[in-house]
């Protein structure tokens, strides 16, 4: 018996560090790949593709939607960005939770255009950027710089909030898809 605690006691041989480590995530079963089902495809009726960032195992992973937009409709940024928005608010498919997805962007945000004096690849939200988690953040810089219906340039993005809230460039690197908790979305006010 005294030999069974001291086997058990011993636990798994791993003796514990006061070192701290720096090794990443935990692993983890999930895959962050969805069957491709979910695939958006363009059909007749204002419907688009359209990619959203979600949050798996801690990073940004796009996933393909479908955005609807009435007709002629679809070359105005403001509405784009908005449906943009709905489809980061919307909770996850069941197979998107399954297979891990989330996103931290919280439902009823809006999005607005450029106000006067603002240039005209702005957008404003009603909720102030710096209000937002990191992930939501970086969700929504992404995704918009990701959207050539929201003239992102494919990293870059103009946002800003409600009032006077200042304009910021803010910067999708691969840094921030990579640990947007961690590592904020870099931005560089606009005068």
């Amino acid at each position: 018996m005294l030999a069974l605690s001291a086997l058990v006691l011993a636990g798994c041989g791993i003796r514990p560090t006061e070192v701290p480590t720096e090794f990443g995530a935990a692993p983890t079963r999930v895959g962050c790949s969805l069957s491709g089902t979910d695939r958006a495809q363009a059909s007749a009726g204002g419907q688009f593709p359209a990619q959203i960032y979600l949050v798996c195992t801690s990073q940004l992973v796009t996933v393909d939607r479908t955005v609807t937009l009435e007709r002629g409709r679809a070359s105005e940024r403001a509405v784009v960005a908005q449906q943009l928005l709905e489809q980061l608010e919307r909770k996850p498919s069941a197979e998107e939770a399954q297979a891990g997805y989330s996103t931290d962007v919280d439902a009823g945000m809006k999005v607005s255009g450029p106000r006067e004096g603002d240039p005209a690849n702005a957008l404003r939200l009603s909720t102030p950027p710096d209000d937002l988690s990191p992930y939501a953040l970086a969700q929504i810089v992404c995704t918009f710089a990701n959207s050539k219906m929201t003239t992102g340039d494919g990293d870059h993005m103009v946002l800003g909030g409600p009032g006077s809230d200042p304009l910021r460039d803010y910067e999708c690197t691969d840094a921030v898809k990579a640990r947007p908790g961690t590592i904020p979305a870099p931005a560089t006010t606009v005068g």
